[in-house]
């Protein structure tokens, strides 16, 4: 396998109809993937997207919703595969795999909403399959979280006001720590797009 794709997860219209939106640790998260995935498309490389659904639960990630969709500014090309997920990693409930195989892929970068949840899961999950993961961490997105003891009850400005709070920059450097040099090579847009000269991590 020498081949490259470029994974896009959870982009989606979903996590905008929660208050906890503006929140987000990158606000330009469209802006973000979609220079990966124009470089991607500018290298041959194959491009996949990733939805998240929750049939039956009446919530934003149910299709019911109509929100299961992309955020505008984001458009699969003709013949890019979107696929829909029930777990957090893009694999175990998705083709996903046999989809990579089939089309000789050996690299996967990955992108996409909740660094520390989906996007960190996928990358895990590829390189306990033999996968060579990028993790590109400014193309990924994250919300504070809450500490396991507040109430699920709890207002968000009750969450953001707690100190126990984990904020997103604290998340995003946790999951760069527990990635790098174990699942995955944590790399910028720029660098992944060759926009600069920059060291790299890894």
């Amino acid at each position: 396998m020498n081949r490259a794709a470029l994974v896009v997860i959870d982009v989606q219209e979903s996590f905008r109809q929660r208050p906890i939106w503006a929140h987000g640790s990158h606000p330009d998260i469209v802006g973000q993937v979609d220079r990966l995935v124009t470089a991607a498309r500018d290298r041959g490389d194959l491009v996949v997207w990733v939805l998240h659904s929750e049939p039956g639960t009446g919530g934003v990630f149910d299709p019911a919703s109509g929100h299961v969709r992309l955020i505008d500014g984001l458009t699969p090309a003709e013949g890019e595969p979107t696929l829909v997920k029930t777990a957090h990693n893009a694999f175990t409930t998705t083709n996903l795999q046999q989809l990579l195989t089939l089309a000789g892929i050996g690299d996967i970068t990955v992108c996409g909403i909740r660094t520390e949840q989906c996007v960190e899961t996928t990358a895990r999950v590829g390189a306990d399959l033999g996968y060579r993961m990028t993790f590109v961490t400014d193309a990924t997105l994250t919300f504070p979280t809450p500490h396991r003891d507040l109430p699920e009850t709890a207002t968000l400005a009750e969450v953001l006001a707690d100190p126990r709070t984990l904020s997103t920059e604290e998340i995003i450097t946790r999951t760069e720590y527990a990635l790098a040099g174990r699942f995955a090579t944590v790399r910028t847009v720029d660098e992944v797009t060759g926009a600069t000269l920059a060291g790299t991590r890894s």
